[in-house]
């Protein structure tokens, strides 16, 4: 990327409270044109008669949200060559659905009041009607998807398969302070990259790549995708006011990070019963300890480290594809979540 572009002089938080700040007119009209279609869906819904169902995840759905995964989409196609927008947003919409109906659903598991800044669906409408709300925006995604080929549908399927199976791990895991790396990885991989990859994939093949060059954009999107959650990771410990994300949310809930995993690994004798009886009766009072134990143990070095490396080797997914606005934003998401991560 050039030195100088409007990228560098971005902060990443504005990236991830919705790519709308940043200094390029090619990304705005990317996310309005994805706002546009969002709203077009649900005023067809409700047009169709989806009455309650419609309105309560239109709430949710139109609230906002970072658009992360569409707009990786519509610049992943754009760097693979493609320039029909308009053959594209069916699929970047789907995943933006399917992303939601997660919410929707993870809301519900975590009991958690609000969402984009209003009342989740379930504690709006009850707990049947909230489950029954992410079904239907799975089967919405699940029906712009189906517009593709076989090869895009079956995709979109493993993607979501694995993310139901990532989500059964992840509460095998809760709390259990035996959890490996790997244990990690493949949750990570399931639940976060793997919409990540997939989503790149197929657009690269919707543009007219090769079965190579989908697979080098897979890698990116995985790479990124595992980077972007041990960014978050790292977040969790703490917190970022620009974000509005407070600080230990993963540590309450019991969910085995990597820093906390690579500490477990690590330490030994007083330090490592220290660790863990921190982790089993955690309290705000008890953050000082835990971030002096991770340091010891140079897990949040080493967590940073690893996450750098991931984003150098989604980079270099993309070194085969010749030079595009698109590809510099893409590649300009990648420097920015590693921003983060400084």
């Amino acid at each position: 990327m050039a030195v100088g572009h409007p990228l560098r002089r971005t902060p990443l938080w504005t990236v991830l409270r919705g790519l709308n700040l940043i200094e390029s007119d090619l990304l705005d009209s990317m996310k309005n044109q994805v706002e546009q279609s969002l709203h077009n869906l649900i005023q067809e819904q409700l047009e169709m008669g989806s009455g309650e169902v419609a309105e309560l995840c239109s709430e949710i759905l139109l609230a906002g949200g970072k658009r992360f995964r569409p707009l990786l989409i519509l610049l992943a196609y754009g760097t693979c060559g493609g320039r029909d927008f308009d053959e594209i947003m069916p699929l970047a919409c789907a995943f933006e659905l399917i992303h939601t109906a997660t919410l929707v659903h993870d809301d519900i598991y975590d009991g958690a009041d609000q969402r984009r800044g209003v009342a989740t669906i379930h504690k709006k409408a009850g707990l049947a009607k909230g489950v029954i709300a992410g079904d239907w925006l799975f089967t919405m995604g699940f029906g712009l998807g189906g517009r593709y080929s076989e090869e895009i549908v079956e995709i979109m399927s493993k993607c979501c398969a694995d993310i139901a199976v990532a989500e059964f791990q992840q509460f095998d895991h809760i709390n259990d302070l035996a959890t490996t790396p790997d244990d990690y990885f493949q949750i990570v991989e399931g639940k976060t990259a793997g919409p990540f990859a997939a989503g790149c994939k197929a657009a690269a093949l919707i543009a007219g790549c090769d079965a190579q060059q989908a697979e080098k954009m897979y890698e990116f999107g995985l790479q990124l995708g595992i980077a972007f959650q041990l960014v978050d990771d790292l977040l969790d410990l703490y917190g970022d006011d620009r974000l509005g994300k407070p600080r230990g949310v993963d540590v309450y809930e019991g969910k085995m990070t990597l820093p906390i995993i690579h500490a477990l690994t690590l330490l030994h004798g007083e330090k490592r019963d220290q660790l863990s009886e921190i982790l089993s009766d955690f309290g705000d009072e008890k953050f000082t300890q835990l971030i002096d134990l991770l340091t010891h143990s140079k897990s949040i070095q080493y967590a940073k480290i690893l996450a750098s490396t991931y984003l150098e080797r989604s980079e270099f997914a993309l070194n085969d594809f010749e030079q595009s606005e698109y590809k510099e934003l893409m590649l300009g998401i990648a420097e920015l979540v590693n921003s983060r991560n400084s």
